[in-house]
């Protein structure tokens, strides 16, 4: 049998590199690294909810978040393409450069939504869908057409579409929602202001020059820094209410209660530090990045147990035909007593 050898330089020719860069450039719309962060915090409620997960509906399910997250970035991306062109931090944004245009952008965006809404539906269950769906026009609409533009609370109400992945990867794997998922929300929520006003400290000049009312080009630097504190200062008690209500292990509790510490020991330099000094609001910003890692990656290993129980009473039902009883196709939903709320309560 004759084979045909595809030359190397076909492979390298001028049109498989635009290609390239025309997907790198797409993907770039997507926010790949503030969609990590969502994601990660979705697999670890999917991984800590009761039940048997299915991995591979689980590794769907996922994929399916992921989608959604990028999705809202790519959206985020259409419709703020004019405020981005005059801002400095994002005036290399694709669409600003003329790589993608607009009405790509919007197309995307709209197929990715749809196509990870559908696609979660049938993975798991129409509530996590629902709530995908939520979590994307919340962010579109709500925060960067609505709210980016008038009130310098944008981010603080616009949080609610970044604090809900873990809620969503709960609902996924569960069918329902616990009061576990909602004090993740909440921990995620109270952490959204003071990681993105510790960065808009250091973009003032951006922000005032694109008519955005971020707090620090309201309000000035005083009113801000009082304000990151502030909610510092509350994510510590609530961040430990997993630890405090068992649902999580000592050893989240000693992260939360080092990494909380750390968070309030930073806002407070950054209270005491003159205006010139921008090194402080940097070392928040980017502690703030690894605390909620930390933070959601602790909660995981409390619950490794679980996991791992969950995975061997799953081969176990597996190996001995119990499959014909709990079909594969969706996970089993638990309730574990009057802690929990159910999904039409909430």
């Amino acid at each position: 049998m004759k084979t045909t050898a595809i030359p190397v330089s076909l492979l390298q020719s001028p049109s498989g590199s635009r290609l390239a860069a025309r997907l790198t450039d797409f993907v770039t719309l997507a926010k790949p690294r503030v969609m990590a962060l969502a994601v990660f915090t979705a697999l670890v409620g999917m991984i800590i909810a009761p039940g048997h997960l299915d991995p591979l509906l689980g590794s769907i399910a996922v994929l399916a978040i992921a989608a959604g997250a990028g999705a809202a970035g790519v959206l985020n991306m259409w419709w703020d393409a004019d405020i981005d062109a005059v801002m400095t931090r994002t005036a290399m944004r694709p669409i600003p450069c003329g790589k993608v245009s607009r009405g790509e952008a919007l197309v995307f965006g709209l197929v990715l939504a749809s196509s990870a809404v559908a696609v979660l539906a049938l993975a798991s269950n129409v509530r996590a869908a629902a709530l995908l769906a939520f979590a994307i026009s919340f962010y579109v609409v709500v925060y960067t057409m609505w709210l980016k533009r008038r009130t310098p609370q944008n981010i603080v109400i616009g949080g609610v579409a970044g604090a809900l992945p873990p809620v969503i990867g709960w609902a996924a794997a569960t069918g329902e929602i616990g009061l576990e998922p909602l004090i993740l929300f909440l921990i995620v929520l109270l952490w959204t202001p003071p990681h993105f006003w510790a960065l808009s400290l250091n973009r003032t000049d951006d922000y005032v020059r694109a008519g955005v009312p971020m707090l620090p080009a309201v309000a000035g630097r005083a009113a801000t820094t009082r304000q990151i504190l502030i909610y510092s200062a509350l994510l510590v008690p609530i961040s430990a209410l997993p630890w405090a209500l068992g649902f999580a292990g000592p050893i989240y509790g000693a992260t939360a209660a080092i990494s909380g510490a750390l968070f309030v020991v930073l806002a407070f330099q950054l209270r005491r530090a003159n205006e010139v000094d921008r090194r402080a609001a940097y070392r928040l910003f980017a502690f703030s990045v690894l605390y909620l890692f930390v933070l959601f990656a602790a909660l995981l290993a409390s619950n490794s147990n679980r996991w791992s129980t969950t995975l061997s009473a799953r081969a176990a039902l597996t190996a001995a035909g119990s499959v014909q009883a709990e079909p594969v196709a969706r996970p089993v939903r638990t309730t574990r007593g009057s802690g929990w709320l159910r999904g039409d309560e909430v």
